[in-house]
């Protein structure tokens, strides 16, 4: 697949690196290419960088991993090029919001009307997203979303970035609660002070 990634950080990194491993074509996402600091996803095989408006129009995914309060500069300068594509939010509205919106994911469904758009990839830490894998077991990740195809995509991506399966959140109406979700991560991990190396695994009886 040809994937744009905007916001190269933790998480945009950890999934570019994952998702050229496993072949797929990798376009970063930046604002200002010359001041451009995450140079070493470059060495990543089939990875190369462009402004924000030219990765998701080389793309046929867009995987959004920036800071929440970015999202409506984000969505004006690809609004055209991702009409009918799929973007995959992966941000998490926890200090900080875009404007007007309690998270991204309604931001985006505003901003980008003609998009397939889901939410993935936020329930755990990057550190999770580079090696999915404990015990010889890929642990698990969770989408949410009412687009049916979005969603098949994201679960595809999901396993090829190594995670064991891809559980389906629900509609639209579960983006929040996947937020939420993450949180109880973010609390576990990092609150409560069991260490960012623990992850959610979904096992049925």
């Amino acid at each position: 697949m040809k994937i744009a990634i905007i916001g190269t950080g933790n998480v945009g990194g950890a999934l570019a690196t994952q998702w050229a491993k496993a072949g797929h074509q990798i376009f970063l996402g930046t604002r200002e290419i010359d001041k451009f600091a995450d140079n070493h996803l470059l060495n990543n095989p089939n990875t190369s960088l462009h402004t924000l408006a030219e990765s998701a129009e080389k793309a046929e995914i867009i995987l959004i991993a920036a800071v929440p309060q970015a999202t409506k500069d984000i969505a004006e300068q690809i609004k055209h090029a991702a009409k009918g594509k799929i973007v995959i939010d992966a941000m998490n509205s926890i200090r900080t919001f875009p404007e007007g919106f309690g998270n991204s994911f309604d931001a985006l469904k505003s901003y980008l009307p003609e998009s397939e758009i889901v939410k993935c990839f936020n329930s755990t830490g990057f550190e999770n997203m580079a090696n999915p894998v404990y015990n010889n077991e890929g642990i698990d990740m969770f989408v949410a979303g009412s687009a049916v195809k979005g969603k098949a995509v994201a679960q595809q991506l999901a396993l090829d970035a190594g995670f064991s399966t891809c559980w389906d959140f629900g509609g639209d109406d579960k983006a929040q609660l996947l937020e939420h979700f993450a949180l109880s991560w973010i609390n576990l991990a990092i609150m409560q002070g069991h260490g960012r190396n623990m992850a959610f695994k979904v096992i049925k009886r």
